[in-house]
């Protein structure tokens, strides 16, 4: 797995436990008070994803923060 692989995994899970709870892109970036461009170039793997984004989206989520970074290699 090279590094573009893995952001695409991390998005994917985020996009996947957004999508469980019913919350639109535009929803996840309003609770993380950010924009919805950013929660969307995440989830497309095309962002280096910072531990304080990491953070808010885990919250928002309701999940553990390791959670989101949950990949196979």
């Amino acid at each position: 797995m090279n590094e573009q692989q893995l952001f695409i995994r991390i998005g994917s899970n985020i996009r996947e436990m957004r999508e469980e709870r019913g919350m639109t892109q535009q929803d996840l970036a309003a609770r993380c008070n950010m924009e919805k461009s950013n929660i969307s170039r995440i989830e497309a793997g095309r962002t280096n994803l910072t531990a304080r984004s990491a953070w808010k989206i885990s919250q928002a989520l309701g999940v553990k923060l390791g959670a989101l970074f949950e990949v196979d290699f």
